[in-house]
């Protein structure tokens, strides 16, 4: 299970970490020291999603996005967007197939008519392992604490104990066989508003034309990159493309707690057409750049209550600086 569980630290994505530091650290910079811990230095690289791929294309909004939302990305003209695909854990030569890579990452940059962007950071996980910053970071702790020859019940046993939720999201995830033929999803929820001033909130999802996924035998058998490279192959066949939807929150659903996903029957809208049309050519070198903020958005879209949100702000920024100093 622990393998399995590892495998599922993607969604905060941070960058090269220093040293672990102590505890009076805001939280953002413990959860970035503990990824480091965990993971292991790896100069010029993220934290976790170190290993990924950039690619370009195009985003068209539905018009049932803009009788949701205000926000410029869905009033129906074609923006254009940079997408970051990866993998998870820290680890840049991890190879694609293995389960520690899972689940995979989304991130998206809308570049908008303004010239402002507003973003999206989504994962193949259905819903997050826990509920806040604090205990995100005592999930990468005692993980880091629970090596092979580690006592039972091992810090991750005691942790994993206390907070079911941990099993419960791991278990959402597995190898694709094209980081095109994948699901993401938006574990946070956030709030659109229409023209009307009417609010609802809502969690992304990013789903392909199809899902195909390996079981773990297959997948560990294919070669170390092969995500990465089938990618720039397929796109140079023809775009790929993904459908963004939204599903609405109903009465009593909670906002600002990732580890409870909505109930199935919930309303889904389709909010548009994502394309993707080609791989960037140094994609190694554009993603040291590249700052994907779950909390950059445009008007029309707006927090919700979701304290992860900020979490994730504040460490990407952290990780961002360790990076590029």
């Amino acid at each position: 299970m622990k393998r399995n569980l590892l495998a599922a630290l993607v969604v905060l994505g941070c960058a090269f970490p220093g040293a672990v530091r102590s505890e009076d650290e805001p939280v953002e910079t413990q959860i970035v020291d503990a990824m480091n811990k965990l993971f292991g230095m790896h100069p010029g690289y993220r934290a976790n999603h170190a290993k990924g791929i950039v690619t370009e294309g195009s985003f068209r909004a539905s018009p049932e996005a803009a009788a949701l939302s205000r926000a410029a990305l869905f009033d129906g003209s074609t923006i254009p967007v940079t997408v970051r695909f990866s993998n998870s854990t820290g680890i840049p030569n991890l190879p694609d197939g293995s389960e520690p890579a899972n689940p995979h990452g989304m991130a998206i940059k809308f570049h908008l008519p303004d010239g402002s962007d507003t973003d999206m950071v989504i994962n193949a996980l259905k819903f997050f392992p826990v509920s806040s910053g604090a205990d995100f970071r005592d999930l990468l702790l005692a993980l880091a604490a629970s090596p092979p020859d580690a006592a039972k019940p091992t810090k991750f046993d005691q942790f994993v104990a206390s907070h079911p939720t941990v099993p419960a999201a791991f278990a959402t995830a597995t190898t694709p066989d094209s980081l095109a033929d994948e699901e993401y999803y938006g574990v946070d929820a956030f709030v659109f508003i229409n023209e009307a001033g009417e609010r609802q909130a809502v969690r992304y999802q990013m789903l392909p034309e199809r899902a195909v996924h390996l079981d773990a035998a297959d997948a560990a058998k294919q070669a170390p990159d092969f995500l990465m490279e089938e990618l720039p192959e397929r796109l140079k066949r023809g775009p790929v493309t993904f459908h963004l939807k939204a599903q609405l929150a109903g009465s009593g659903d909670s906002t600002k707690d990732p580890t409870q996903p909505w109930p199935a029957d919930r309303k889904v809208v389709e909010l548009g057409v994502l394309t993707i049309d080609k791989a960037v050519a140094n994609s190694a070198e554009a993603q040291k750049a590249l700052l994907f903020l779950p909390g950059q958005l445009t008007d029309g879209i707006e927090p919700s209550d979701d304290p992860l949100i900020d979490v994730r702000d504040g460490a990407y920024a952290v990780s961002f600086s360790r990076r590029n100093p």
